[in-house]
């Protein structure tokens, strides 16, 4: 091995390491994290496999269950804590770069460097042990167009073998439980127009029905994801109108949608994806175009002509942000499920380069540096802002406790459910002792009125109280 793979590899090793201590050194922050690892816990607690909860007894429709379901195993294995409810995503971001590096070495390109860039890569570094549903969805995607192509390929070599297409069909599965039929769509986005390339419009048909396992990978998906969505259905009617309907035409299509059941829609100016694609990829997002520029002259000969790859990945990277460039209810890690074509995209530019590269090195040393930076600045109180974990840390956890005003989800997730917002203010009169959460000023006049005796305990940097209570 050479000094300059060494330098590669420490640095890769650094980036998965540091990520990885990363899981359990701050706090879930409201409202997604908070959101989804209280979600989890609920399952736990619940034993509700079947339906996420948003809150107790009120189902979550917004999504499928699998993000639920990977943080769940986590609190079974690890206790509830962050670690527990963030280490399954990480893990999750681990399989999509192995399968990255296997389809880089099939290839014959290099697997270290498209390892370093995936995992050195800003959205996929923050995605990887973040309580989302975007890295399972990005698992999915990234399994069902390596065994697209693999598929395709080995047809092109003569071996005529169609197991990667089930391992393609598998990955549709998995996108189907991680966030619905987006992945279809986000793969028909790249797949067709490569194969239209590749084979022409009719032609396409032909390789498809061919090459391809259609029928019996197509049933293998359903196999693997239907029983779900007809199990959800029928504990919970009106959930596959609200997810169908809602979250895959609605959500894309109207600004601002109103029927959004669990938070505010977004309304972004159109195009908006291509700008978070270019700062939520950095700093490989900024590399890219330059060494597409720098390698230009070697298109025809090397690059493009090497079984399509090339313009597969492309396609592939883009597919997200041309499904959502007419769409104004966006978000950063929309662009997340084409990231991992980035990696290989870098390495077939950099196959021919032969010297030392230098400023490989300096870039992918970039995050890894940020991510301690981003932690330590957390530390410094950001997290306790966005947060009400410090304030658990305060709470006895035998006393009866109750928000004032709005109740966030990591206030769920830290009393373990037992924080409840207060809706009848006659418990009051009848609960003693009791703690209150709240802003100072709804507490004050709630306290005045009910001629309470309290002490405030904590004053975190969210701005809510925590306070000790006696009826006088």
């Amino acid at each position: 091995m050479s000094l300059n793979k060494v330098h590669l590899w420490v640095i890769l090793g650094a980036a998965l390491m540091i990520r990885l201590l990363s899981l359990g050194a701050y706090p879930l922050m409201d409202t997604t994290e908070a959101r989804y690892g209280e979600m989890a816990r609920l399952m736990i607690e619940t034993g509700n496999w079947i339906t996420p909860q948003f809150d107790y007894g009120v189902p979550f429709w917004g999504k499928p269950p699998l993000f639920t379901w990977m943080s769940a195993a986590g609190i079974e294995l690890f206790g509830l804590n962050e670690f527990a409810v963030r280490a399954p995503h990480w893990l999750a971001g681990l399989a999509v770069i192995g399968i990255m590096a296997l389809f880089a070495r099939r290839l014959g390109y290099s697997a270290l460097v498209t390892s370093l860039v995936l995992a050195t890569c800003g959205i996929f570094s923050i995605a990887a042990g973040a309580v989302m549903t975007d890295m399972a969805l990005t698992l999915g995607m990234t399994m069902a167009m390596v065994g697209f192509y693999l598929c395709w390929l080995s047809y092109e070599q003569g071996e005529g073998s169609k197991r990667w297409g089930y391992i393609g069909f598998i990955g549709l599965a998995i996108g189907l439980l991680a966030k619905g039929p987006l992945v279809i769509v986000l793969m028909g986005l790249a797949v067709f127009p490569w194969l239209v390339i590749q084979h022409g419009i009719i032609g396409s048909f032909k390789v498809l029905w061919q090459r391809f396992p259609i029928v019996t990978g197509f049933l293998l998906m359903l196999i693997i994801a239907l029983p779900w969505y007809v199990m959800a259905e029928q504990a919970t009617p009106g959930f596959i109108d609200y997810f169908i309907v809602g979250e895959h035409f609605k959500r894309f299509l109207v600004s601002g949608w109103e029927g959004d059941l669990y938070g505010s829609a977004h309304d972004e100016v159109r195009g908006t994806i291509w700008l978070f694609w270019l700062y939520s990829a950095a700093p490989w997002s900024i590399v890219l175009p330059i060494l597409l520029w720098m390698k230009r002259k070697a298109f025809g000969s090397t690059i493009i002509a090497n079984n399509g790859v090339f313009s597969f990945l492309i396609l592939w990277m883009v597919a997200p942000l041309i499904l959502f460039t007419f769409s104004g209810n966006i978000l950063p890690a929309y662009v997340l499920p084409g990231v991992p074509a980035i990696g290989l995209l870098i390495s077939i530019l950099m196959s021919d380069t032969k010297q030392d590269a230098k400023w490989l090195k300096v870039v992918a040393s970039i995050l890894p540096a940020l991510l301690i930076i981003a932690v330590a600045y957390i530390h410094l109180g950001t997290g306790d802002k966005k947060s009400d974990k410090v304030i658990f840390s305060m709470a006895d956890p035998n006393v009866e406790t109750f928000y004032i005003g709005h109740r966030p989800f990591s206030g769920q997730f830290y009393s373990q459910g037992k924080a409840k917002k207060l809706s009848d203010e006659s418990v009051l009169d009848s609960v003693e002792p009791l703690q209150l959460i709240g802003k100072p000023h709804d507490v004050d006049d709630l306290v005045k009125k009910h001629s309470l005796n309290c002490i405030v305990e904590f004053t975190a940097k969210s701005k809510r109280a925590l306070y000790r209570c006696n009826n006088t």
